[in-house]
């Protein structure tokens, strides 16, 4: 038990609020930026599939966001093992 609720309180909003901005930083970058190729305005607007209640498939570009986050967790995975095995942590 805490001697002040107040830090329990802080400690929340100090996880919640920077994941709220994340999300909507997240949803704003997968919304608008992607890479560009020849085709890709083309490809946004051509349509591949119709499915049933009006939903569409199109082939759009592959954000650029989620490229810098995979590319970002994998070098992250590797220097952590790296950084354990050179220090000598145990994992």
């Amino acid at each position: 038990m805490r001697f002040f609720q107040l830090l329990s309180f802080q400690h929340t909003m100090a996880w919640l609020f920077p994941t709220l901005i994340f999300m909507v930083i997240f949803g704003v970058a997968l919304a608008f930026a992607h890479l560009h190729g020849r085709d890709s305005e083309a490809s946004k607007k051509r349509i591949t599939g119709r499915y049933a209640d009006g939903i569409e498939e199109r082939n759009a570009p592959y954000p650029l966001v989620m490229i810098l986050i995979i590319a970002g967790t994998f070098i992250w995975g590797f220097f952590y093992i790296v950084m354990h095995g050179v220090l000598g942590v145990k994992i």
